[in-house]
């Protein structure tokens, strides 16, 4: 697939459980190529600061830290494994605690700065890339080959989100990820840098009835016709 590809790109915006992470790496799998979860970065930012005591909202000093810890991608792994400081913190990101500073972090534009450098030199190394997150298509990649910008009600999305958590052995209530979930999409729509929108000439799909399978399904269809366009 990634013959005569050079330099495509394929962006997935959507606000937290609208099913960007799940869809993305399975759309990657279908046309043969890596997954960008630039959502797992910020969520790198945030242990970073929570770990390591730094003030979420202070950006200059947590753009530093990122620099001299590092964060990357093991490309081997599938799905790629996150790594601060070359240690796997793949579950560490998951966690509640980091859910409730993610969105503070990303605020900072000092620390969107880092990141977005960081995620166009990603794109270098991959002649096909599926990107997914809250500015790719918007801001990261505005020249993104396909845009596409997910949907799905809140309802829906905290049921996802209490699967996902419970899954793996945390403890929660349906109530308090409802509230986390609207504090972050308000904070995510409302910030200067980077706000959550939906970018221009995006193609929209609302997953809240649909099932995995389906949502890859109809974006697979459209990669296809603009690489064979």
């Amino acid at each position: 697939m990634q013959n005569g590809t050079k330099g495509f790109v394929i962006t997935i915006d959507g606000a937290a459980g609208t099913g960007k992470s799940s869809v993305a790496r399975e759309l990657a799998h279908r046309l043969g190529t890596d997954c960008l979860d630039t959502g797992a970065m910020y969520r790198a930012v945030a242990v970073l600061a929570i770990d390591f005591g730094l003030d979420p909202r202070g950006g200059e000093a947590l753009a530093l830290a990122i620099r001299e810890k590092g964060i990357r991608f093991d490309w081997n792994d599938d799905p790629p494994t996150i790594l601060l400081g070359g240690e796997d913190i793949a579950r560490r990101v998951r966690d509640l605690d980091v859910s409730g500073v993610v969105s503070i972090v990303a605020q900072q534009p000092e620390i969107r700065e880092v990141l977005v450098e960081q995620q166009r030199a990603i794109r270098e190394l991959h002649p096909l890339l599926v990107t997914e997150g809250r500015d790719q298509g918007s801001v990261v990649f505005p020249d993104a080959n396909v845009r596409f910008f997910l949907e799905a009600e809140v309802a829906e999305r905290t049921r996802r989100r209490v699967k996902q958590l419970r899954d793996a052995g945390n403890t929660v209530q349906d109530k308090e990820i409802q509230l986390d979930i609207e504090s972050r999409d308000k904070l995510d729509s409302s910030r200067a840098d980077g706000p959550l929108i939906c970018p221009d000439g995006a193609i929209i799909i609302n997953t809240s009835s649909l099932s995995k399978e389906e949502v890859v399904s109809t974006m697979e269809s459209e990669v296809h016709s603009r690489l064979q366009a």
